[in-house]
């Protein structure tokens, strides 16, 4: 498909909002951008626009069902949802948008999604993943986290807050809130595909993340044969690109540029 700069996917039964940043050098990679549990397009800010800049390479942002101006999802949401995305969707979505070559970029749940992506596909396509933030194993932290987030979204604004960003808020809130927290979702544990995974791997994370502690990034170092870039910033809580957005952006755009190597496009315009 031509991809306009905002509009909409039809993957199976749903529609699925996205933006598309068009590279800043003729036919370079594509870099696709997988949000956080509560995220959408519209909650990445202007990230996506300073990593265009940073880098030329088209950016494609899109937001899963459930979230932002996209179908809402059946609630409860399966405890492999995932799994699911990252299995099922996610191979549609880049297909597509006509996928040739590039990066995935995940945050949090995102970031799980893609890690579980590059390693059940041996996709030629895929040339490194960057993770801020990822979940690999569900931590005491967690669950802590989410449980104090649900009593903040029923009894403060922050289900007001939400509502700008998205189409569902409830359907958002509670198809991520509730999974988290049945007691069920203990036991989810995606570390096995870390080793199926053949790309360059660079995690970003938080110092003072409330969702998750260093034991993620140690995961990912123990498990994964392939390079892993660990960038851990110092006051930063799970959201590293929105609490120190240069530093953040100062790591993924080195990683891209080794990673996208031999795209003479990009490594040839000025930095």
């Amino acid at each position: 498909m031509t991809l306009t700069p905002t509009g909409f996917l039809n993957i199976d039964s749903a529609s699925l909002e996205y933006k598309w940043l068009a590279p800043l050098v003729p036919d370079a990679s594509t870099i696709v951008m997988l949000h956080e549990g509560l995220g959408s397009v519209g909650l990445w800010n202007d990230f996506p626009e300073k990593l265009q800049q940073a880098t030329g390479a088209g950016i494609f942002v899109y937001s899963r069902a459930g979230y932002g101006q996209s179908s809402p999802a059946t609630l409860p949401r399966p405890f492999d949802y995932m799994q699911r995305e990252a299995l099922d969707v996610l191979p549609k979505v880049l297909n597509v948008i006509g996928f040739r070559r590039g990066l995935l970029l995940g945050h949090s749940d995102g970031g799980s999604i893609a890690a579980i992506y590059a390693g059940a596909h041996q996709d030629h396509r895929l040339q490194g993943i960057a993770l801020i933030a990822p979940h690999f194993v569900v931590e005491d932290i967690s669950v802590t986290s989410i449980a104090a987030i649900k009593t903040t979204y029923e009894t403060t604004d922050l289900k007001a807050k939400l509502a700008r960003w998205h189409k569902d808020v409830d359907n958002a809130f509670y198809g991520w809130n509730g999974a988290w927290l049945d007691p069920k979702f203990r036991d989810w544990d995606i570390s096995e595909y870390l080793a199926y995974i053949r790309v360059p791997v660079m995690v970003v994370q938080g110092v003072d993340d409330q969702y998750g502690t260093l034991r993620q990034v140690e995961i990912a170092q123990e498990e994964c044969y392939c390079p892993v870039d660990v960038k851990v910033i110092s006051g930063a809580g799970h959201s590293p690109h929105r609490d120190a957005p240069a530093a953040t952006l100062d790591a993924i755009e080195q990683f891209a540029r080794a990673a996208l190597r031999d795209d003479r496009g990009l490594q040839g315009r000025a930095t």
